[in-house]
């Protein structure tokens, strides 16, 4: 139970606390952990004692002589469900460094506690992400795959719908600190599943009241959407599928993800079932796209201007007055503009055949640049 790694982490905290030397011993008597970094690997006989007795050892001068491996200070067992699980030492006159015995050792365990609880969370969320691609992967349900739900306290027969959260900063994440998130947001609705899923995302299996509407979903997404930037420190994207039952859950979280691939900085939370030309163009390759996009807007695509101004005239629903305005132009200044694209890509902003091409241009060109 007190891994080395947890016993340098425990040595280097209290020393700052109270200044003096420290040292962690295992169950066997060993020192793993110590701020005299010479005394690592040794054997302390007076810990050893401590284990046995599993009561406070307070050791003279006089007695370094007598057990071997010890030092002039006080050595008490640490516990972890009534058991020791080693000992800890502080080094220096028993007068001085008595008083802040009890307190170390309340803290050495409840750190050892919280890194315990956080295995465990960890293990979980790792049993369930599992599950969770099995389940997407389109398993069958055997009776492996429901003895696995039943374990994981999931309920197959409820109706759920898929959210896909991506996080723009991710890297300064610790793997603990989203299990715990998750975990912390989970507590009120145990029906949900949350999930890290890959580096930089969360899956969100929602399960769904049989009276709740659209509002009440967006209301849960924004609340959710807020707790995680306010914990995680990143900003979102959420693509939203449709509710399903638990065997179509593959359905619905393609829909997420085709929602969360159409999310942009001004709508950064899509429901799939508002998708309507966004479905077909997420539908064409790659390949396709990137050539379309050269034979249409290519001549213009780094004209940076040009490009605003085709966005602001979408924006306006084609108003010239109302784009002139919002780009803070003369109206001749407008339908220059709208000339020159006209002549770099001979499409006519003004006919409806070209617009339609520039309009989908504008939205392939999106995809490369979007969050």
């Amino acid at each position: 139970m007190l891994f080395p790694e947890i016993a340098e982490k425990i040595v280097k905290d209290v020393k700052k606390l109270i200044g003096e030397d420290i040292i962690i011993v295992n169950t066997q008597g060993i020192i793993i952990a110590s701020t005299e970094e010479n005394r690592i690997g040794n054997f302390h006989q007076g810990a050893l004692k401590v284990v046995e007795k599993k009561d406070t050892l307070v050791i003279l001068e006089q007695d370094e002589k007598k057990l071997l491996g010890v030092k002039a200070g006080i050595n008490l067992p640490v516990f972890f469900r009534r058991d020791v699980i080693g000992v800890i030492g502080i080094t220096g006159d028993p007068a001085k460094v008595a008083p802040f015995g009890e307190i170390i050792r309340k803290m050495t365990e409840m750190i050892v506690s919280e890194n315990y609880y956080a295995e465990q969370l960890e293990l979980h969320s790792r049993s369930l992400e599992a599950f969770v691609f099995d389940w997407l992967q389109n398993r069958e349900w055997d009776s492996v795959f429901f003895n696995q739900a039943k374990l994981l306290n999931i309920d197959l027969t409820s109706r759920r719908q898929a959210i896909m959260l991506d996080m723009h900063q991710y890297e300064h994440l610790l793997l603990r600190d989203i299990y715990s998130t998750l975990s912390r947001w989970n507590h009120a609705r145990k029906g949900d599943i949350l999930i890290r899923w890959g580096k930089n995302r969360i899956l969100v299996l929602r399960e769904i009241q049989s009276d709740e509407n659209r509002e009440q979903i967006l209301n849960y997404v924004i609340s959710f959407q807020n707790f995680i930037e306010e914990n995680l420190h990143s900003q979102l994207s959420i693509g939203i599928g449709q509710i399903v039952s638990a065997r179509d859950m593959k359905q619905s979280y393609n829909q997420a993800e085709r929602a969360l691939r159409s999310c942009t900085k001004l709508s950064p939370i899509i429901f799939d079932e508002d998708l309507t030309i966004e479905m077909i163009l997420d539908d064409v390759k790659k390949d396709t796209k990137k050539i379309f996009i050269e034979r249409t807007i290519g001549p213009i695509r780094h004209e940076t201007e040009l490009i605003h101004t085709l966005k602001i005239l979408f924006e306006n629903n084609h108003s010239l007055k109302n784009t002139a305005l919002s780009l803070h132009v003369h109206i001749n200044t407008l339908h220059y503009r709208l000339k020159k694209v006209n002549e770099l890509t001979n499409l006519d902003p003004a006919n409806i055949h070209d617009l339609l091409i520039l309009y989908l241009s504008l939205q392939l060109l999106d995809e490369t640049t979007k969050i």
